[in-house]
């Protein structure tokens, strides 16, 4: 039997995405799988709170992964010890069930989020612009009007 189409889209969406796009979808995840979670700690449904946590953090730990030491330097030191933090605080927010610790990890995903869309949309804009022609940029500036004295060289309409 057939794949459910919304899952096939997503399997499809995720294999062609950009390693940009990933990290935005991974961050997404992650904030959407803690809303829920604090969404069901007033109704203390922690079987949920706990699953949707652990999931959470299982993003958190693969950014932690993705991330290459040697070539991020600095940037990546911090990435990596932010992330840590971040799982820490959903354990903590998990054993306690405080929706404020959990509220203020996705404040951090978020900030990161919007620095990832930044970046992958100026990315993009960069790719782009290989594909225009630095010819058709100056076709505008060099615009030089038909010679008046080669025949066919202009278009008589006076009839």
């Amino acid at each position: 039997m057939g794949q459910n189409p919304y899952n096939q889209y997503k399997k499809s969406a995720i294999q062609t995405a950009s390693q940009g796009k990933l990290i935005l979808m991974m961050y997404e995840g992650a904030i959407r799988f803690i809303n829920v979670a604090i969404e069901n700690m007033p109704e203390k449904r922690y079987d949920i709170v706990n699953k949707n946590i652990i999931k959470a953090q299982d993003i958190i730990t693969e950014l932690m992964l993705a991330l290459n030491m040697e070539q991020g330097g600095e940037i990546a030191k911090n990435l990596y010890s932010l992330y840590e933090y971040m799982n820490r605080r959903l354990v903590e927010s998990n054993l306690k069930k405080d929706p404020n610790i959990a509220s203020e990890v996705i404040k951090l995903l978020t900030e990161l989020k919007s620095a990832w869309d930044i970046a992958v949309k100026k990315t993009n804009e960069m790719q782009q612009s290989k594909f225009v022609q630095p010819q058709m940029q100056q076709q505008s500036t060099d615009y030089q009007p038909p010679d008046k004295n080669i025949p066919g060289g202009t278009l008589n309409i006076s009839g």
